[in-house]
């Protein structure tokens, strides 16, 4: 038995797309509704063939929806659920694909009172974006956090959870603001190291920016990846997490100053303990099925 029968994504990008293909391929009979805001997005969706239906606005897409996914920036998620605000039907079930949870269930909230809300992460993602970019097996092996309100109907959550559970995710779930701040030490600080030390290396005064690409090393090779990410996204993620972002970096602060000193120090021993401790993390993100341990990240040479 099929979770949802009716599916509506709203924002028709790198997950949105992946969201369309995964439910193409593991969820036949489900009927697709997408809508985006830029008209090209949408031209080229139809072109793909990802969704049964392409409409010009966010209300005619959820006419009939039993699942929306609202798959845009976070900032973005309070104004496009008032595009579709006297749509919507009752008992429809309203989620989203944000990388933070609690700013979404407010915004949410106060948009869309009496509707049926609940918030999920998958924790997958490329550096890609657009309606190309989308791949059907992009969910298979992540998980996707699920962070319902308290009174959120429980057969609304399980029916969510299967869904994400069809698209090959593993489902948590957890409180929103708990979410925040897992992710912003998990992804959201390491994304704004990855801008900093990428925007550091292109103002270098005594290092041309033919030199930072022709000598990147691995370390910086996956850094700039990583800030190749979706500008837009970003700065609402960082905005819209920053309480728990700004502790993390205080954290971070903190820990680079004492790095700072051992190296100036010659504390080698100190050096030493904290490489081994990582490393022992990054071993264990390999075993749990995380990431690839191939040589060079699995780069073909």
């Amino acid at each position: 038995m099929l979770p949802f029968a009716r599916l509506t994504i709203i924002g028709l990008g790198l997950i949105g797309s992946s969201v369309a293909r995964a439910v193409r391929a593991n969820m036949p009979d489900v009927r697709i509704t997408g809508y985006d805001a830029d008209v090209n997005v949408r031209a080229r969706a139809v072109a793909l063939g990802i969704c049964d239906d392409v409409t010009d606005t966010a209300g005619t897409a959820v006419i009939d929806a039993d699942l929306v996914i609202l798959c845009v920036p976070v900032g973005a998620m309070g104004a496009v659920a008032e595009e579709f605000a006297a749509d919507l039907p009752t008992g429809a079930v309203v989620s989203d694909v944000g990388s933070c949870k609690q700013s979404v269930a407010e915004a949410l909230g106060a948009v869309l009172p009496g509707a049926t809300i609940i918030p999920a992460h998958p924790v997958a993602g490329t550096e890609k974006s657009g309606p190309d970019a989308g791949f059907a097996t992009l969910f298979k092996g992540r998980w996707c956090i699920l962070t319902p309100p308290d009174g959120a109907p429980e057969a609304s959550v399980e029916a969510l959870r299967t869904f994400w559970h069809r698209l090959g995710a593993e489902i948590e779930t957890m409180d929103a603001r708990h979410h925040d701040m897992v992710l912003a030490i998990t992804s959201h600080l390491p994304h704004l190291i990855a801008y900093t030390i990428v925007g550091t290396a292109d103002d270098l005064q005594g290092v041309t920016q033919s030199e930072v690409i022709k000598y990147s090393a691995g370390g910086f090779r996956d850094f700039t990846r990583i800030a190749a990410s979706d500008p837009v996204m970003w700065r609402d993620v960082f905005l819209s997490n920053k309480d728990a972002v700004l502790e993390m970096l205080q954290r971070f602060s903190e820990d680079l100053s004492a790095l700072q000193r051992a190296i100036r120090y010659d504390k080698g021993d100190e050096l030493e303990a904290l490489f081994t401790r990582t490393r022992d993390i990054r071993r264990s993100i390999v075993e749990q099925g995380q990431d690839d341990d191939a040589p060079d990240f699995g780069r073909k040479h």
